[in-house]
């Protein structure tokens, strides 16, 4: 079985309201590329990937007049994709959903979301106190996570949960202080974000469940000057610091050395610098019961994945397609 998660920057843009794809010869929201080259490009890689279930992080938009089922549904026909039906959760105003895209004859799911007393559902509030100042701060999901219960064809029970947490970016800021501010009150609320998710994810563990967390955790070692000042990073809190962990084998390489060679799945122009910036934002974590079947991750990078390397329809399409490159876990159940 091959579970993946891919986050597709502006994957809304490609289609019209009706749901229908827009590939033609008009600009995508991404830099210097077409509509058309980018929705190719997006069927080579998904067609190459051949998962059994994708999470989709920025999927297309639902609101009242577009559908991401709508949409899912036409791109998978459009690729003749056998991951052909769609599950969402609670929609959200940013226009980049968290969808799945599966296979109906390897997995039948539902939306599940959870509660506990100290974990709220995830399109409620969560109060926690982020600046130690005694006083309990109301944090909330601008894109509240993916919370599934999938069974296999064989009756195995997986709790898939499709995160896509804040970005510590301080976007509209322009002097340093304004800078510095923006990104230390980001960086508090995407650590907020993370305990919430860890709660529901120790909530689960709790119950027997097999879970699996996948996404863009918009985190890993080293990704910005203020780490050092809360301790830990949002990876760390997911995966368990100190409870029943989860694990992901790129994770821990990444947080094992900071100056060693890392594993990434995203690469970012950075313009005022003319050169690329590359980063592990995406991640698949799995419970202890999963990792002991011993399954095989995979980051689909153009460049550090020797296939796709040496593939160059493949290695094109996935430089073409987003500004993140897929990770995929194949494991057996």
């Amino acid at each position: 079985m091959r579970l993946a998660t891919y986050n597709i920057e502006w994957f809304d843009a490609l289609f019209d309201d009706a749901g229908q794809l827009l590939n033609d010869d008009g600009w995508s929201a991404r830099h210097d590329i077409t509509r058309q080259q980018q929705t190719e490009a997006l069927g080579i890689v998904f067609t190459a990937m051949d998962a059994d279930a994708v999470m989709i992080i920025e999927a297309p938009d639902s609101n009242s007049r577009r559908d991401t089922d709508r949409a899912l549904k036409t791109f998978a026909e459009a690729f003749e994709l056998r991951t052909r039906d769609v599950l969402t959760g609670f929609v959200n105003d940013t226009q980049q959903e968290i969808a799945l895209l599966y296979d109906p004859s390897v997995f039948t799911v539902r939306h599940a979301p959870g509660e506990s007393s100290d974990a709220p559902r995830f399109d409620h509030v969560f109060h926690i106190d982020l600046d130690i100042d005694a006083t309990r701060d109301k944090v909330s999901f601008s894109k509240p996570p993916l919370e599934i219960e999938a069974v296999t064809a064989s009756g195995k029970v997986l709790r898939l949960i499709g995160a896509h947490l804040k970005s510590k970016a301080p976007h509209g800021a322009r002097t340093r202080d304004q800078i510095m501010r923006l990104a230390i009150a980001n960086r508090r609320k995407q650590l907020a974000q993370a305990i919430w998710l860890r709660r529901r994810v120790e909530a689960l563990l709790e119950e027997g469940e097999s879970v699996i967390v996948m996404g863009d955790l918009n985190d890993g070692p080293g990704l910005d000057e203020y780490e050092h000042l809360f301790g830990r990073s949002s990876v760390e809190i997911v995966l368990g610091d100190g409870g029943p962990p989860l694990f992901d084998p790129h994770a821990e390489r990444a947080l094992a050395s900071k100056f060693g060679a890392q594993p990434t799945t995203a690469r970012f122009y950075l313009k005022p610098e003319k050169r690329y910036m590359q980063a592990m934002l995406d991640y698949i974590m799995v419970s202890e019961d999963l990792a002991r079947t011993r399954p095989s991750w995979r980051i689909w990078h153009p460049f550090d994945d020797p296939v796709c390397w040496r593939t160059p329809e493949l290695r094109e399409a996935l430089l073409d397609a987003s500004d993140h490159f897929p990770v995929t876990l194949d494991i057996d159940l």
